[in-house]
């Protein structure tokens, strides 16, 4: 079994290695246009993204796709692409199993704890730096 997840998480760390790296090109592709007044970059990725997710485990479920790839396509590039494609897929599980309000806490719990966090990271950045 240590030997399974051993190879889990080599699969894992190899598929978000490219995730990152498209996620890098996109970025790059984006620049390179002057498209810099909005986050264009990461709009595309979290929405390619989310499609994606969808897709595979939606093909995963509908055959034998083996665990391996699995892992590789979704947790791996599709995490390394975005983690908004998993936020995605767990908010979609909620409201597939008939759970509509675990389904809006979750999504609204999210937002605001991930925006609160960031702002709490800005102010513990700021003692560290005297701004």
């Amino acid at each position: 079994m240590a030997m399974e997840r051993l190879v889990n998480l080599a699969v894992v760390c190899a598929g978000s290695a490219l995730g990152g790296g498209a996620r890098y090109l996109v970025a790059l592709w984006i620049a390179a246009r002057g498209w810099t007044a909005f986050p264009w970059a990461t709009l595309i990725v979290n929405v390619v993204g989310c499609f994606l997710i969808m897709l595979i485990v939606t093909i995963a479920a509908a055959t034998t796709l083996p665990t391996n790839l699995r892992l590789f396509l979704t947790t791996g590039v599709m995490g390394g692409l975005t983690t908004y494609s998993t936020f995605d897929y767990e908010t979609t599980n909620f409201l597939q199993a008939g759970e509509a309000m675990s389904a809006v806490v979750y999504v609204g719990s999210t937002l605001v704890a991930c925006f609160v966090a960031g702002l709490l990271g800005i102010a513990v950045a700021r003692i560290f730096v005297g701004h």
